[in-house]
């Protein structure tokens, strides 16, 4: 199986980098970026495989990254958002917006690599 290829986009830095960590010593590329510009930016050239989103985060929220890649880029992409403010609107409205999958801060590196796997599998795979 080729190496996925993972967007990670995370403003705090200690975290993002805790994350990208775990994730390529468990094989995974992964493309971090720490802003939801340079998030939108990268997305132009090419979409990744999966995309994990903050979704606070400066100029652009995850869950205007997930309205982005869904309906301008008309991506199909598996997304999972993360977040400290995992209220019952947000979580909400990522889903509607069409998220995959929503874990709340604080983030264990071992449930989103299990996260990160199932819907590999389930897009990727059947």
């Amino acid at each position: 199986m080729p190496k996925r290829r993972l967007l990670l986009a995370e403003d705090d830095h200690m975290l993002a980098s805790l994350l990208k960590y775990r994730l390529e010593r468990d094989g995974y590329e992964v493309i971090l970026e720490y802003d939801g510009k340079a998030v939108k930016e990268k997305l132009q050239g090419e979409i990744p495989d999966v995309v994990i989103s903050d979704i606070m985060m400066p100029y652009f929220s995850g869950i205007e990254l997930v309205d982005h890649l869904r309906n301008s880029l008309k991506s199909d992409v598996p997304i999972i958002l993360i977040s400290a403010a995992s209220n019952d609107e947000n979580i909400v409205s990522a889903f509607e917006m069409g998220a995959n999958d929503f874990i709340s801060k604080p983030v264990s590196p071992s449930e989103l690599l299990a996260r990160v796997s199932r819907e590999i599998k389930r897009h990727y795979c059947t």
